[in-house]
C-alpha cells in the first residue's frame, strides 16, 4: 500500500517589517478618548444652548462640532492604521490645501503647466516619505522645485510678473506640501527609538496641541480680550488671547507631552516655549495672505471652518518646528 503524498505547508504571506502596523500605545488611546470626550461636550453644548439661551443663531457652532467629528475620525483612523494611512491622508490634505492656495493667487492661462508641475510635486514629495528617503525629502521642494519652476517659466517665455509668480508657486509648495509633510514623516520613526507612545503618539501630540492652541487663543480672547495684537491683519486677535493660549498650550506640552513624545530637558522647554508661538505665526501669516487677496476663507470645504488651508494654517508652521526640535534633541533617525 502506497503512503499518501503530503504536500509541504504553504508559507504564510509575510509583509515587510516596515509595513507592519504596531498596536496603538495606551497613551494614544487615552488621548483620543479625551478628544472624543471634548467633542461630546461640544455636541451637547450645541444642542442645549438654543434651549437655554434662545434667540441666537448657533448654526456655526453645530457645523464646527460636526466637522470636528469627521476630521478627528479621519485622523484617528490614519494614526491607528500606521504610517501608510497617515502618509496617504496627508497627501490628500496637501493636494486640497495647495489647490486652495493656488486658487487665491493671481494667475494667467499660461500658468496651467506650472500648476500641473506643482501638483505633480505632491506625490513625489510624499513618495520620498513612503520609501523613507529623508535626505532627498529635505531638499526636493526647497532646492530642486525652487530651481525647476522658474526655469520652466523662463522656457515658456512667461516673463510678466515673473518674480512674483515664481515666488507664489514656491511659497505654496513649501507651506502646503513640504511643511505639512513633516507630520507624516514622523510616522517613519523606527520603533528602536525611545518613544513613549510610538510614532503615532508624536503625531497625535503635534496635532492636538496645534489645534488646542487655536481654540485656547479664541476662548481666552473672547473672555478677556481687550488689546488688539494684529489689528491690520486679524482684528479679532488680542494680546490676552495670544498669551492665554500660549500659556495653556505650553502647560499641556510640559506636563502631558512626555507621555506621548520623547520630550525631556531643554527639548521639552523649547517645545513648550516655541510651538504655541509657531502656531500663532502660521495663523496670522495665512490671515495676511487672505487679506491681501480679499477673502475670508480659502474655500467652503469644511462647514463652519472654511477651507482645508484655514484649518491647517497653524500646522504649516508647527509641523516643521516640532519635527526639527525632536530631531535635534531626541531622535537619532533624523
Amino acid at each position: 500500500m502506497t503512503s499518501p503524498i503530503t504536500l509541504p505547508p504553504t508559507p504564510a504571506l509575510q509583509l515587510p517589517a516596515a509595513w507592519h502596523v504596531p498596536p496603538a500605545a495606551p497613551a494614544v488611546i487615552w488621548g483620543l478618548g479625551v478628544v472624543l470626550a471634548i467633542l461630546t461636550l461640544g455636541a451637547a453644548a450645541a444642542a442645549l444652548l438654543p434651549v437655554v439661551r434662545p434667540g441666537k443663531d448657533y448654526t456655526n457652532l453645530r457645523e464646527r462640532v460636526n466637522s470636528w467629528w469627521v476630521m478627528v475620525a479621519l485622523l484617528a483612523a490614519a494614526l491607528l492604521l500606521g504610517w501608510q494611512a497617515t502618509t496617504a491622508l496627508f497627501t490628500v490634505i496637501s493636494f486640497i490645501a495647495l489647490r486652495e492656495f493656488l486658487s487665491l493667487a493671481p494667475s494667467r492661462r499660461e500658468d496651467r503647466l506650472i500648476f500641473l508641475g506643482a501638483y505633480l510635486a505632491i506625490p513625489i514629495n510624499y513618495g520620498f516619505i513612503a520609501i523613507d528617503q529623508y535626505g532627498i525629502y529635505l531638499v526636493f521642494i526647497p532646492v530642486y522645485c525652487f530651481m525647476i519652476v522658474p526655469f520652466l517659466m523662463a522656457c515658456f517665455g512667461q516673463t510678466k510678473a515673473f518674480l512674483e509668480r515664481a515666488a507664489t508657486f514656491h511659497w505654496g509648495l513649501v507651506a502646503c506640501v513640504y511643511s505639512l509633510g513633516f507630520a507624516a514623516f514622523l510616522m517613519r520613526t523606527p520603533l528602536t527609538e525611545h518613544l513613549p507612545a510610538g510614532p503615532a503618539g508624536m503625531v497625535f501630540l503635534l496635532l492636538f496641541v496645534t489645534e488646542l492652541n487655536d481654540v485656547a487663543q479664541y476662548v481666552w480672547g473672547k473672555l478677556f480680550g481687550r488689546h488688539k495684537i494684529t489689528p491690520k491683519v486679524s482684528p479679532n486677535k488680542t494680546w490676552e488671547g495670544f498669551l492665554g493660549g500660549w500659556v495653556t498650550t505650553a502647560a499641556v506640552i510640559w506636563f502631558l507631552g512626555p507621555y506621548l513624545a520623547p520630550l525631556h530637558g531643554a527639548g521639552r522647554a523649547w517645545m513648550a516655549f516655541g510651538l504655541p508661538l509657531a502656531g500663532f505665526a502660521g495663523d496670522v501669516t495665512m490671515s495676511a495672505v487672505k487679506r491681501d487677496v480679499g477673502v475670508k476663507d480659502t474655500s467652503a470645504l469644511i462647514p463652519g471652518h472654511g477651507g482645508m488651508l484655514d484649518r491647517a494654517d497653524s500646522l504649516t508652521f508647527t509641523a516643521p518646528l516640532y519635527f526639527h526640535l525632536l530631531a535635534f534633541f531626541s531622535l537619532d533617525r533624523f
